[in-house]
């Protein structure tokens, strides 16, 4: 689905791999993360070859908010009682220098991508002390934060806001960076081993790999489908809605995101573990919001977007496993992939060259493990992935395929199988396998996007089980 952002800038096309090509680094995936790796090493005067297996900028840079902020929810509150004050002053430092370190990227060459400052704001509509507390680790951690009632919202809220944060045109952005760089898109990567790469038409040798293609698809080492989920959240563009000059978040309630875009306001909420959305309607619940609070409002665009989790809160950058040194990641972005891409590139260039990086980097390497902070959502993700692989052996289908009516998804029965099948609206059955490529989990139907997801992942497949999103690498 098409966003605000794929509608004004016209990316610069590149070729699709073909034959053997040998570089220093090669760089699986071609959103922020990868673009601005790509862009920093190439400035450093590395050789590097890009791959991506679509368009530049077509997978999660194309469906974010891009709110370039060290404000990640309640987060310091959280790090701070599961892993310290000092890790969450660390991590802190790290994305407040990613802000400030891409405002000076910006403004040094000149860019034009509707670089704009502003304040970030959390909010709840609701009595409770979330950010008291929160307003108080920040400013122990050196935060430039403050509470307030005076807000732009279109209803009465406690607010605490972040200074000097920012948001841009992701795509703009990206289409300024890539222009020089050595790209080819089409080509996705099907197989790593060791130093090599395989696509379905050509090879690259490197001697380092980065793998920036949002969910690390290779499994073993790193073993990231058992250290973090995915979850899917939905954006409309509003006209006729009221003039914002900051963007928030809600911690309480439906957890409404505002941020303005020119004359629009995108409302974003509605959010879901991937996989796990069989009401639908999301889309429905948002534009129903955006009419209380303004009725003339009219959604030009709707899109959404899917992050990854980490168990314990912090993103995954740095070495992609003990057993491969020359291979680094950068993963779980848990839904703050601006900030979170520009601290990847600071990190993940210095990496590849042998060189120090920025002094907080300890924090977010793969290598770690906390058992404490991670062991609940350890629980919940495992008990997740056994129920639904047990789903797809155990548990029959719903009904049979003649029933299913138009517009319709589901798991349906089939000439005595188990199928997953969709209806359109001339009444032609679509039907597929429910067997994700992946790792074997049950598909589940999303009414509000039309397509199978992976609850256990968070792989995704259009209605003909063609590839929307890994870890899977094929289509169904």
């Amino acid at each position: 689905m098409d966003s605000l952002w794929t509608q004004s800038p016209l990316l610069p096309s590149f070729p699709r791999l073909e034959g053997h090509r040998e570089t220093e680094i090669a760089i699986i995936g071609g959103g922020l993360a990868g673009i601005l790796t790509a862009d920093a090493l190439h400035q450093a005067g590395a050789d590097v070859i890009l791959l991506e297996a679509d368009r530049i900028g077509s997978g999660q840079t194309a469906g974010t908010t891009a709110k370039l902020t060290a404000q990640h929810g309640l987060k310091y509150q959280h790090l701070s009682k599961t892993l310290g004050v000092e890790t969450a002053g660390r991590y802190a430092a790290a994305h407040l220098t990613a802000v400030t370190h891409l405002r000076s990227l910006v403004q040094q060459r000149g860019i034009d991508c509707d670089f704009q400052g502003c304040t970030s704001y959390l909010y709840e509509s609701t009595a409770s002390d979330s950010l008291q507390q929160e307003y108080e680790i920040c400013r122990k951690l050196g935060m430039d934060v403050f509470l307030t009632t005076d807000t732009e919202l279109p209803f009465p809220a406690k607010a605490l806001g972040l200074r000097h944060q920012a948001h841009f045109h992701p795509l703009k952005l990206l289409s300024a960076l890539a222009e020089p760089l050595s790209i080819f898109e089409h080509s996705r990567v099907l197989e790593v081993a060791d130093h090599t790469l395989r696509t379905e038409s050509g090879t690259v040798t490197a001697k380092k790999i980065i793998f920036t293609c949002h969910y690390p698809f290779v499994n073993m080492p790193g073993y990231y489908f058992l250290r973090q989920h995915q979850e899917r959240s939905y954006v409309l563009a509003l006209e006729n809605a009221s003039p914002f000059q900051n963007y928030y978040l809600g911690v309480d309630g439906d957890a409404l995101s505002f941020r303005p875009y020119g004359n629009l306001l995108l409302l974003g909420g509605s959010g879901h573990r991937t996989g796990e959305n069989s009401p639908g309607g999301n889309y429905v619940h948002l534009i129903q919001t955006a009419k209380q609070f303004w009725p003339k409002s009219v959604p030009t665009v709707c899109w959404s977007a899917q992050d990854c989790i980490p168990m314990d809160g912090i993103p995954y950058i740095g070495q992609y496993g003990k057993s491969r040194p020359d291979w680094l990641v950068a993963t779980g972005f848990q839904k703050w992939g601006m900030t979170s891409s520009v601290l990847a590139s600071m990190i993940l260039s210095a990496l590849a060259q042998n060189r120090s990086p920025i002094p907080e980097a300890e924090i977010f390497s793969p290598l770690r493990f906390h058992p404490a902070a991670s062991a609940k959502q350890l629980t919940d993700d495992t008990v997740h992935a056994v129920r639904h692989l047990s789903r797809r052996l155990l548990v029959p289908s719903r009904i049979p395929a003649a029933e299913l009516p138009s517009g319709h998804g589901g798991i349906v029965t089939l000439d005595g199988k188990k199928v997953g099948a969709y209806r359109d609206e001339t009444g032609n059955l679509h039907v597929v396998s429910v067997k994700c490529p992946h790792l074997g989990c049950q598909l589940e139907w999303n009414p509000s996007e039309k397509s199978w997801d992976c609850p256990c992942h968070g792989s995704r497949f259009d209605i003909d089980g063609r590839l929307l999103g890994g870890p899977a690498t094929s289509s169904l």
